[in-house]
């Protein structure tokens, strides 16, 4: 997960970025939310005491207007000369600049024919210049604070009756004309709307205002993924209260959207047969997170090289149970199963 690739100054359409923002729930529990401007922050320091040979680490946690957090990690070290360079390849060691910086060297394990595989670690991810337990302190407590953010948005699509569906996928898979082809077809019947998430733009939810239906776009910044604050504000710019459908497309990204929750009843993996079989393979995480994964494109298929056969096996590889449905949105072939699909979803939670 992208724990500290300073996933941070996202914009959500119409939500201030200055100012205080006030808002009530009225849930099981009374719950108010403070919105401060950015140079308004406030800081919670967490001290990891590592063992006793290792230096300890701060992390400081940077909580900002929209409740993104910013976590930089401060390394504690004693006093050494700015002229003093030590080095050692196989060791611990320190290098004098201007600040004091420590280096762990976490060691890929060495695969077949040489290859290195850097996430065998505990943390499963490397970072240079962090260790793997500094990794697994940062990860618990965004997910941990991320996690709490989820919960209270489900406790809002639950107690209205929604069906909230969080769409992931490569760039270019489709999705956004997948998602326009099937508001076209449900809009008559139930009531929609859609949060967009892309880096910058808001190309894609106006291509979904041209529908008709309610959208709000939030753009992420530097940040490859929505978390559920985002969703949080983006949802009370809607102000949905009816039940119905609520898509939220995530970033195209299959890396980081799998390890955010975002209060979704099911993520649903859009896989374009452009991308090749062994995808669910490469990215697994994502593969193993999903309740549905959607072939997309399948009218190109006389033209690519790809077995769908293989690409439903390597899914279920990572996840037995994922379902499966071929379609194209160009010429409408397997959306009657989607669509029944998102019905039957829908009236589980009536």
């Amino acid at each position: 997960m992208c724990n500290v690739c300073g996933c941070s100054d996202s914009r959500v359409e119409g939500v201030a970025h200055h100012g205080d923002h006030h808002h009530d729930h009225h849930s099981h529990d009374h719950h108010s939310h403070d919105h401060h401007e950015h140079h308004d922050h406030s800081h919670a320091h967490h001290h990891v005491q590592q063992a006793s040979n290792e230096q300890p680490v701060v992390i400081h946690h940077h909580y900002y207007h929209q409740g993104d957090v910013h976590h930089h990690v401060h390394y504690t070290l004693p006093a050494t000369s700015h002229q003093d360079h030590s080095y050692s390849h196989h060791d611990h060691h320190e290098h004098s600049h201007h600040d004091h910086h420590s280096h762990d060297h976490h060691q890929p394990e060495t695969m077949a024919k040489g290859d290195l595989h850097y996430g065998k670690g505990e943390a499963e991810v490397h970072v240079a210049g962090v260790s793997q337990r500094q990794l697994l302190t940062l990860e618990m407590d965004i997910l941990g604070n991320n996690n709490k953010l989820a919960e209270h948005n489900r406790e809002h699509f639950e107690a209205n009756k929604q069906l909230v569906l969080n769409l992931v996928s490569s760039p270019g898979s489709g999705k956004t004309t997948l998602l326009t082809e099937t508001l076209i077809q449900l809009k008559q019947q139930f009531p929609c709307a859609v949060i967009e998430g892309d880096q910058q733009t808001s190309n894609d939810a106006d291509r979904i205002r041209a529908t008709e239906v309610p959208a709000i776009q939030v753009n992420t910044g530097k940040g490859c993924h929505l978390d559920a604050q985002m969703v949080h504000d983006a949802y009370h710019q809607l102000a949905m209260n009816e039940p119905g459908f609520l898509f939220i497309e995530n970033v195209g990204n299959l890396v980081c959207p799998a390890s955010f929750d975002l209060g979704e009843a099911c993520k649903v993996a859009i896989l374009s047969v452009t991308e090749g079989e062994d995808k669910p393979l490469k990215y697994p995480n994502m593969f193993a997170a999903a309740d549905l994964m959607l072939i997309n494109k399948v009218d190109l298929l006389p033209y690519v090289d790809i077995n769908i056969e293989d690409c439903i096996a390597s899914a279920r590889k990572v996840n037995p149970t994922i379902q499966v449905i071929k379609l194209s949105a160009k010429t409408g072939e397997g959306m009657d199963a989607w669509l029944n699909w998102l019905t039957e979803q829908l009236q589980q939670r009536m």
